[in-house]
């Protein structure tokens, strides 16, 4: 690719032409085949997640997010309340298709139209939603729905010592843009943060992935996947 220059003979970024920028993600449900995401209710959903959080009796789940864990159910569901409230982030549930139990957390959060990026983050996937198809699923219904509004980048980002976020993000297709040193402090210890991102030019092939993936002739009998996401992914890039 040419590098464009300006009048100074200075490099300069390739032009964004006629850039609109998009409307905010909506407060409203997103459904798929496995899952669906609705928008927090602490009426309807502490109980359910509560619940579905009380299998992680070790609490590993809770290690790596800023919020966590919570002494009681009165405790946790005044947690969701401040988050039903919230546009940045803005909350979902992810209820399990099979069950319509609440099951997991996820938000948007960082949402900058004007220059059409917005990040995913606030997960927090029960033993109900932990390596399931909806879990998978609730991920690409975010990002498809972002894509779709206009958005140029859609990013991840994790303590740089979460092994497991970072597996999940590469498995996702997200690309590896580097670590931020003494990024934040939180829990009373540092945090260095890995990056991860997706871009727009990127979603087609990534999308095609995602429907080869989720698609139930993917599955045995058991619910065994027979192709994995990431040969999904690649097989879709051609």
């Amino acid at each position: 690719m040419t590098t464009r220059v300006n009048e100074l003979g200075l490099p300069i970024g390739e032009p964004v032409p006629d850039w609109t920028p998009p409307l905010r993600p909506p407060r409203a449900p997103l459904i798929g085949r496995y899952c669906r995401l609705e928008p927090i209710d602490a009426d309807r959903h502490a109980a359910e997640l509560w619940a579905a959080n009380a299998l992680d009796r070790e609490g590993r789940m809770w290690t790596y997010l800023l919020s966590g864990p919570f002494a009681s159910l009165a405790e946790y569901r005044t947690w969701l309340e401040a988050k039903q409230a919230s546009d940045d982030p803005l909350f979902f549930a992810i209820v399990d298709g099979a069950t319509g139990l609440a099951v997991g957390v996820a938000s948007y959060l960082r949402i900058d139209p004007a220059n059409g990026s917005v990040e995913v983050g606030h997960l927090q996937f029960s033993p109900l939603l932990q390596r399931t198809p909806a879990a998978t699923e609730a991920m690409y219904l975010m990002m498809k729905q972002a894509f779709e509004l206009g958005y140029r980048l859609y990013e991840w980002k994790c303590d740089a010592l979460n092994a497991a976020s970072r597996r999940a993000a590469e498995r996702l297709g997200f690309q590896f843009e580097g670590v931020f040193r003494q990024a934040l402090v939180y829990k009373g210890r540092n945090r260095d943060t890995a990056w991860y991102s997706i871009i727009d030019k990127e979603w087609s092939a990534l999308d095609a992935g995602y429907r080869r993936w989720l698609d139930p002739a993917n599955f045995d009998e058991t619910g065994r996947q027979r192709l994995g996401l990431a040969i999904a992914i690649a097989r879709s890039h051609g």
